[in-house]
């Protein structure tokens, strides 16, 4: 007989799927043998994903479009998820964005408010809906954070200020429900070769060479890592490049 895979038989919603972090996500969730329910924006890309993990991994999928930013949308990812799969036993709190930061006394209403709804709202809604299923479960609870939400960044505040949010509402969320068996890991990468950052001009994918880095795959490890634990909490995981502070 074949050896189990690590996630055999549970279940994943996992936001922002569709590229970078998360698209590599997907991958190492399928692979740990979970089924993925895949919610994003962008249908086309999440169907293609879906195709990908089917084929290589053997992965069940839900292709789950959704906006973060609307409540009743997340409430139907969750519930809709919890139908098709049986169950919900890992929330990976992917989604995020960064957009026109800048000067303080500068910066467009739109953008401040347009952060503050993908980064801290779609995750409080995300995290609502799952708890009671996660509780059932004993399952696990990953945030994607950021070095932003450790250390000041006078380039991006409210970027910044969105991920302390991350930080200290994951960590009050584990001294909520650690004693009802939920894990909660908030996973901090600095820069990733991504998409990220194309809303401000230039993405992080075009700025940095391959291996100048972190890759998308190096997250998404450290994510299912923290979706694989049963008893332990890996409470955070920071993730950069082994030169980050020589020049500090």
């Amino acid at each position: 007989m074949g050896q189990e895979s690590p996630l055999d038989g549970r279940t994943a919603v996992l936001t922002g799927a569709s590229a970078g972090i998360g698209r590599a996500t997907a991958h190492a969730l399928a692979a740990d043998g979970a089924n993925v329910a895949l919610a994003a924006r962008r249908t086309d890309r999440l169907e293609t994903i879906a195709d990908t993990l089917q084929t290589e991994y053997g992965a069940d999928t839900l292709v789950a479009p959704t906006d973060v930013t609307d409540e009743d949308a997340v409430d139907a990812l969750v519930e809709n998820t919890v139908e098709y799969f049986g169950g919900l036993d890992v929330l990976v709190n992917n989604a995020g964005l960064a957009r026109g930061d800048g000067d303080v006394a500068d910066m467009d209403t739109d953008a401040y408010e347009t952060m503050m709804a993908v980064n801290c709202h779609g995750m409080f809604y995300a995290t609502r809906a799952a708890l009671p299923h996660l509780v059932d479960a004993q399952g696990n609870l990953v945030f994607v954070g950021s070095f932003a939400g450790q250390y000041p960044r006078p380039g991006s505040p409210v970027y910044a200020a969105t991920k302390w949010w991350t930080r200290g509402f994951a960590h009050s969320v584990e001294g909520q429900y650690g004693d009802q068996g939920v894990g909660v890991t908030v996973v901090n990468p600095t820069e990733v070769r991504t998409e990220f950052g194309s809303e401000m001009g230039e993405s992080f994918e075009d700025r940095f060479e391959e291996g100048e880095v972190t890759a998308p795959a190096e997250i998404a490890d450290a994510i299912a890592f923290a979706a694989r634990q049963d008893q332990s909490t890996a409470s955070e995981i920071d993730l950069y490049r082994r030169d980050k502070f020589s020049d500090w």
